[in-house]
């Protein structure tokens, strides 16, 4: 993920608005007959040394970027705080100057520390203003770059729905059947269309119910038992009270399919994968007989997991062993689609 850039103020603005502010403060003394040189100098002084510290006081305690509400009781700590700091800071330049330059008439001290709270005030409002509108423009950036992970997501998905290869090897396996007159062969058929036409309804929607994932399911693996025969089995011991839950569509059968690419299944070694759930979890587990030479990219689990991340700020849980590969995803109980 990209590093997300420290909010920054220029240089210009910082000592700009403090050279501003000391000017300001000094402009009256032009008009006191008893004012010296000196009294302007010092006077300037200590407001352009407030001003500049308050910057950057204020700008290193600001908090990192967050797309979370900002809270407002941290606000009025962090405001509170400055102006303590703030008095502190000008008691202490005032003594400094005092005994630096060894002045005998100097404004009253209660005068400074009004103008340090006005400065403090006016530093502080307007960096947190120039702050919520960079949080903004963060949030926007964010908000982008979701949209392009999810788009992303979704259009890995539509390729894996729509899998070449998988209706090639479909096809492959309907025209073996048609030229043995096996008797299935209509089914087979039927199955296929019924695939592709969930497929088609589908492929717009964000969630749908569990129940029709499982139907999609089905047909996903009477296609593949055709193929692998008794080398192949889907295990479902799924609560019926959570068929109203959603899940993002074709999940299982990303799933199922990652497990087939990157397993052994053969009648001497069948794959048995098992569905079922836990808690607010669907498992999806299968033994690990890896096939030879085959490399995991990790590109199927990653799609699904992006998906979850942006519908439901929740991620998928692997739990893998020697023997055994789990897939936990998330069951959604409130949903609806876009």
């Amino acid at each position: 993920m990209e590093k997300v850039k420290r909010f920054q103020v220029s240089l210009k603005v910082i000592w700009g608005s403090s050279i501003a502010l000391a000017i300001l403060a000094s402009i009256p003394k032009l008009f006191d007959a008893d004012s010296t040189p000196g009294d302007i100098i010092i006077n300037s002084s200590i407001t352009l040394m407030f001003s500049i510290f308050i910057w950057y006081y204020n700008i290193y305690s600001l908090p990192k970027f967050s797309s979370q509400r900002t809270n407002k009781s941290l606000f009025n700590w962090k405001l509170l705080l400055s102006v303590v700091m703030g008095i502190l800071l000008m008691v202490i330049l005032v003594i400094a100057h005092q005994e630096l330059f060894q002045v005998s008439k100097m404004d009253a001290p209660i005068m400074f520390e009004l103008r340090g709270i006005l400065i403090n005030l006016i530093v502080y409002m307007f960096l947190h203003l120039l702050f919520q509108n960079y949080q903004t423009q963060q949030m926007g950036v964010e908000l982008e770059r979701t949209k392009a992970v999810h788009l992303g997501a979704q259009y890995e998905l539509l390729k894996q729905q729509v899998n070449p290869h998988f209706l090639f090897n479909s096809l492959n396996t309907l025209k073996s059947m048609v030229d043995m007159h096996d008797p299935q062969s209509s089914d087979f058929i039927l199955k296929l269309s019924d695939f592709y036409r969930f497929t088609l309804e589908s492929r717009k929607m964000d969630l749908i119910p569990l129940r029709e994932e499982l139907q999609i399911l089905d047909s996903y693996v009477y296609l593949l038992k055709a193929r692998f025969e008794d080398g192949f089995e889907v295990v479902k011991e799924i609560d019926e009270n959570q068929y109203d839950c959603a899940i993002p569509p074709f999940s299982l059968q990303l799933l199922i399919e990652n497990c087939i690419k990157h397993n052994v299944v053969s009648l001497d070694k069948p794959l048995v994968i098992k569905l079922y759930t836990e808690n607010d979890f669907l498992v999806i587990e299968n033994p690990v007989q890896l096939k030879r030479g085959t490399l995991s990219t990790g590109v199927g689990l990653d799609n699904i997991n992006q998906r979850f991340m942006h519908l439901v700020k929740k991620e998928i849980i692997i739990d893998k062993t020697e023997t055994i590969f789990k897939v936990k995803i998330p069951l959604i109980y409130e949903y609806r689609n876009n």
